[in-house]
């Protein structure tokens, strides 16, 4: 019985892992032909910030140069549980500062929620919603970007996630190795297919009439996935904007990074217990593989909990037991079959940064370390299995300041 678990697990884990590889292939290719429509759409910018004031300036004067007329967007900088100066920043800036102080539901999601009823209640209403976090800098047409879509029909849109520091440290590096690599072989893809895209936490668009509709209802610790899953159920499918980039600052540390990620696990075991389970029984009954892959999608933290659970499973019993005495598909399988398939995954990683022209000298340098990056999710996604009903938010500090004339001049 044992053995017949192993092999069925086996060949349903490789099976998943070819069908992202083959979906990966679609994104190598980018259409370049796309509309543009006069700037007609109004704005409000929401930046979730919990004393952010070392970063928030550099981004409120980011948002001053935004290339979009002045009168079709207005910033609100939500100042959750702040103790620091992050209002008197933002106003000094001329920005609207947002101040809630709630103690028991602390996190992104509830702030957010809290400040989406605040909207509703002002004499101005906007036809869209723009979200961003503190520590990001946005692209001057990022909102041009945004109006195209939403005048082209988009009801949700995501857009491209980058990096604005990915050579501070190793940790940086790996993060920008991942996002570009998600950002041309993951959402590239799909949104090739028209398919859905899934929300990434910042750099995100919502119709409001659509917000209006769902209400936000995303508190999870990934507030982003769960809205995602949510807007797919109704048969909206989030869009991706390649063009419309938005740099986001990531941890410097291995423990940061690891502490960030814990989170990120542990929001999504709850995601995937509470949707995975619907989507795959919609996705048969209308026969939709858009929401079968984003079911799937949503299973990858069971993914790669399985993959290293049996990956132990077997080096304990090979180590400890004179294994091997469980069965083992891939122990049946050519030397050379293995190395064709470290290949592949070598080869999506270093086509996503050679397709994304990524000039950053230190991170060719630093993909030596990527594997232990890579690896490391395994423990943290383990760890996160058994603490996933801890719902405490945790802060990431960010206290480097980057401008957006600075990444770029970087980028060349």
């Amino acid at each position: 019985m044992l053995d017949a678990i192993f092999i069925a697990l086996q060949v349903l884990l490789a099976a998943i892992g070819v069908y992202q590889f083959v979906f990966s292939v679609l994104g190598l290719y980018r259409k370049k032909r796309k509309q543009h429509f006069e700037p007609t759409k109004s704005f409000a910018v929401l930046v979730a910030a919990h004393n952010e004031e070392q970063v928030v300036g550099a981004l409120m004067e980011n948002l001053k140069q935004l290339n979009y007329p002045k009168e079709l967007y207005d910033v609100f900088v939500i100042c959750d549980n702040c103790t620091d100066g992050t209002a008197r920043i933002v106003r000094e800036h001329g920005m609207n500062a947002c101040v809630r102080t709630n103690n028991n539901l602390r996190g992104k999601g509830y702030a957010i929620e809290w400040m989406l009823k605040e909207l509703w209640a002002m004499p101005r209403q906007y036809d869209a919603v723009v979200m961003f976090d503190a520590d990001n800098l946005a692209d001057t047409n990022f909102l041009r970007e945004m109006n195209d879509d939403l005048c082209s029909g988009a009801r949700v849109i995501q857009g491209y996630i980058d990096t604005k520091n990915p050579e501070d440290s190793w940790i940086t590096a790996a993060y920008g190795i991942s996002y570009w690599y998600i950002n041309r072989l993951w959402q590239l893809s799909r949104h090739n297919m028209n398919m859905a895209n899934f929300l990434g936490g910042t750099g995100m668009c919502f119709e409001t009439n659509l917000l209006k509709e769902m209400g936000w209802g995303a508190t999870s610790l990934v507030e982003d996935l769960e809205f995602t899953m949510r807007s797919v159920k109704r048969g909206v499918y989030p869009k991706f904007n390649y063009d419309a980039k938005v740099f986001d600052e990531k941890p410097l540390t291995f423990k940061a990074s690891a502490r960030q990620r814990l989170r990120w696990m542990q929001g999504h075991f709850t995601v995937a217990r509470r949707y995975f389970f619907p989507l795959i029984w919609q996705s048969i009954k209308e026969r939709s593989i858009v929401k079968l892959d984003l079911a799937l999608y949503g299973a990858n933290v069971y993914i790669v909990l399985l993959t290293f659970l049996m990956t132990a499973t077997i080096w304990v019993d090979n180590t400890f037991f004179d294994g091997p005495n469980i069965a083992n598909l891939y122990g049946y399988l050519p030397l050379w079959l293995s190395f064709v398939a470290i290949g592949a995954n070598v080869f999506t990683f270093l086509a996503a940064m050679i397709l994304e022209k990524v000039t950053f000298k230190k991170v060719y340098l630093y993909l030596v370390l990527f594997p232990i990056y890579l690896i490391s999710w395994y423990p943290i996604t383990f760890y996160a299995f058994f603490t996933q009903n801890n719902k405490q938010w945790s802060h990431t500090q960010h206290t480097r300041v980057v401008r957006l004339e600075e990444v770029q001049s970087k980028q060349g």
